[in-house]
């Protein structure tokens, strides 16, 4: 076991030793990696974000289940279906409510800014709450008046003018198609890469903005179940008591909805994998560079090994070491990198961007992974190493 031991210390310190003979070599592989690590941390971060921030709404909504059109391809392309459907619903075994809510986007005047920018609005009644946000609740009566609205507190633009009015109980005012509305109170949900904020009124204000829509013509229905029934359950009763008029989704399976529609039915989902993949490709193009440029350094060192008995293992094990370490080493300032263009960019977009444990190590994975696989493209010159052709 000592001399195990003993023996993997003189590897280690062989592949470190040759790694750091050539200082600005290592130097340069090491900032290879690090970009690498960094470009895949990007789009790793904005895929996310990209995920988070088109479903955090659906977690914010008060419902086990939820019927949507057939049409609908994702909260931003909401199709409607016929209100009768919620009452069918309130027949079905395990249902305990069935509330309608209204969904659409439009453009309104910043008011602090007074240009045009597109915002969300959710319309719902306001005696029965469909949002799970303390601040919506507590400010339901106030949405009840005629034309007034509650408004996205991390919404993405200038607005720090407005928030301090509204904190001071002030109403703010501002125009969207010539129509009047105010502000009244704030809640946060935060902006996505359809909207830059949301705006949450009762069903009456909703509809007095798209008066070409009908009461009875909804664009969800938001089901609650009775304590105790399995939502999966109620679900599958729901399908066979409304037919294919509407889509029945539990709330997982409508979060994965919208994540789908993004991930497979958009070119910036297909563009974000894209651009991890080509993140690990770099990456294994420029360590197999450091790397076989280093074995062909050092062939002749490695045909006297192979001379004195060494077998192709332990020279393979150098190599692989030296990935290895490249791998480890390279990652950190990727990391570092990483953490602070997340900021700049949560900051500046009000995107979910956020470094989590998770995705640190899936990319410290990827990078052993992508230093390994050119270690093992490298390892092949070594095994091609002949003392006689060397001598």
């Amino acid at each position: 076991m000592i001399g195990f031991i003993h023996q993997l210390r003189r590897r280690t310190s062989l592949g470190w030793l040759q790694l750091s003979k050539e200082k600005g070599r290592f130097l340069v592989a090491l900032s290879g990696i690090a970009f690498a690590d960094v470009l895949m941390f990007m789009q790793l971060g904005f895929q996310n974000a990209l995920f988070d921030s088109n479903t955090r709404a659906h977690r914010a909504m008060e419902a086990d289940i939820f019927l949507l059109s057939p049409q609908a391809r994702n909260l931003a392309n909401m199709s409607s279906f016929t209100r009768r459907r919620l009452f069918q619903a309130m027949d079905t075994p395990g249902v305990k409510s069935a509330e309608p809510m209204y969904v659409n986007f439009i453009d309104w005047k910043n008011p602090q800014t007074r240009l045009k920018t597109s915002v969300l609005v959710i319309g719902f009644n306001p005696d029965k709450p469909a949002l799970n946000l303390p601040e919506v609740i507590s400010q339901a009566d106030s949405i009840k008046l005629p034309d007034t609205f509650l408004f996205d507190r991390a919404a993405r633009g200038e607005y720090k003018e407005t928030f301090a009015q509204i904190d001071q109980g002030k109403l703010v005012n501002t125009e969207i198609d010539r129509r009047t509305i105010s502000i009244s109170g704030l809640f946060k949900i935060g902006a996505s890469f359809i909207a830059d904020g949301t705006l949450i009124s009762s069903d009456q204000n909703f509809l007095r903005l798209f008066p070409r829509r009908d009461i009875g013509s909804i664009s969800l229905g938001l089901v609650q179940i009775q304590p105790g029934s399995d939502p999966k359950q109620v679900a599958d009763s729901l399908k066979q008591r409304l037919g294919n008029d509407v889509q029945v989704l539990t709330k997982e399976e409508f979060i994965t909805f919208e994540k789908d529609y993004w991930q497979k039915n958009t070119a910036i989902g297909f563009i974000f994998s894209l651009g991890v993949g080509m993140g690990f490709m770099v990456g294994v193009i420029i360590v197999y560079q450091v790397l076989s440029t280093d074995v062909n350094a050092h062939m002749k060192e490695y045909a006297t090994f192979k001379a004195m008995g060494y077998r192709n293992s332990y020279l393979l094990s150098v190599v692989f070491e030296e990935a290895i370490i490249l791998a480890v080493l390279g990652f950190l300032p990727g990391l570092g990198v990483s953490f602070g263009l997340y900021t700049m960019t949560r900051n500046a977009t009000n995107l979910p961007v956020i470094m989590t444990l998770a995705r640190a190590l899936q990319v410290q994975i990827l990078t052993i992974i992508m230093c390994m696989i050119s270690g093992a493209i490298a390892t092949r010159k070594v095994q091609s190493a002949d003392p006689a052709d060397m001598f």
